[in-house]
């Protein structure tokens, strides 16, 4: 086979690059990253409901006296979750989750600050190329759509829950991901030029499905962390000794079961999770056949990384979801992700393709 030119062109070199704007989204994904980071620490701490209103900006002020502190703790007691779960608590308990969900939602308020004041500088001095001031102004409704969602979702465990709900959950980490993935496609372009997508190679869609289906993986583990699916069954490879894990539908209809019962739910998130690493070597395989040096560096980085990932998934699965070991498992599914991303822009270039001979 004949193999079409693949090396990237010099960065900041082609038409419509910036590196001002590039450095900007790079510091936009990292603080996309923490939040999502600090997302999970409040949700597997408990912490997501411990704030029961919605200020954007007057809540960016913490309690400052003792009395703001305990009307706090007052407005906290009247929700199930300390009515049912944590009734007895302490005011250091309650501070504890109270500065782990004002942690999340300043960082949240400093992103969203950190997105508009640059953006509308740059649109300003016109430095943004018109091609992409569509994508921006997307990303920024985006951004104020996730604040939106955030609080739907934790509106869902104030009145007749203990915790948020599951799918809310999820659509909030899958908003999440997928403004992290328009980052970093439009960070790409700012660096190298124009993604010729009418014209990509033909490795393109399975680097693309590749993708797509580490973005479904990581709404599985959505629904684990939602339901705490991910304690039920702490042995590997099988459940308690089945290969099918017993209840499976725990009474429910199957439609229902897949979202609802803890015992479908952990299930399907290990086989996905299984489908996933053998699409990843594979698509690694063809990346790395190819011969092009971009895509074989590529298909040497996804199964290191998918192998870290699903070790890391087990040894949080063994040892009962501690805290330290579930973020990290988060952690990884963002730099997964993050790779599938540029995989699936790589493949996308024309220099990318890979002609097969006649």
């Amino acid at each position: 086979m004949t193999v079409a030119h693949t090396a990237l062109p010099q960065p900041f070199t082609a038409p419509e690059t910036s590196r001002a704007l590039f450095w900007w989204l790079m510091i936009i994904g990292l603080l996309v990253m923490a939040m999502i980071v600090v997302g999970g620490a409040t949700r597997l701490t408990g912490s997501g409901l411990s704030i029961t209103e919605w200020r954007p900006v007057t809540g960016a002020i913490p309690p400052m006296t003792e009395q703001g502190w305990q009307e706090e703790f007052d407005r906290y007691r009247q929700i199930p979750q300390y009515q049912l779960l944590n009734r007895g608590m302490s005011m250091g308990e309650f501070q504890f989750i109270y500065w782990w969900e004002w942690g999340h939602r300043q960082l949240g308020r400093f992103l969203g600050l950190a997105f508009a004041l640059p953006f509308f500088f740059f649109l300003f001095t016109k430095r943004v190329p018109d091609r992409l001031k569509v994508r921006l102004w997307v990303l920024f409704a985006l951004g104020g759509l996730q604040g939106a969602i955030g609080w739907w979702m934790v509106a869902s465990g104030l009145t007749e829950r203990v915790a948020v709900s599951q799918y809310r959950l999820a659509t909030h980490l899958i908003m999440a991901f997928a403004i992290l993935g328009l980052i970093l496609w439009t960070m790409l372009e700012l660096r190298y030029g124009k993604t010729a997508l009418l014209k990509r190679g033909h490795l393109f869609p399975l680097a693309g499905a590749f993708w797509g289906l580490v973005l479904f993986q990581i709404a599985l583990g959505a629904l684990v962390a939602g339901t705490g699916a991910g304690r039920i069954f702490t042995t590997w490879p099988g459940f308690e000794g089945q290969l099918f894990p017993a209840d499976y539908l725990s009474g429910m209809p199957l439609w229902q079961a897949v979202f609802e019962s803890l015992p479908a739910i952990q299930f399907q998130h290990r086989w996905v999770g299984y489908g996933l690493a053998i699409l990843g070597c594979v698509l690694a395989f063809r990346l790395w056949r190819s011969g092009a040096e971009d895509l074989r560096r590529a298909g040497t980085i996804l199964p290191v990384l998918i192998g870290a990932q699903v070790g890391l998934g087990i040894w949080t699965l063994v040892s009962a979801s501690p805290l330290g070991l579930s973020l990290a498992h988060q952690a990884g599914a963002i730099i997964l992700f993050g790779m599938a991303g540029y995989t699936a822009w790589l493949t996308a270039r024309t220099e990318g393709s890979v002609i097969p001979a006649r």
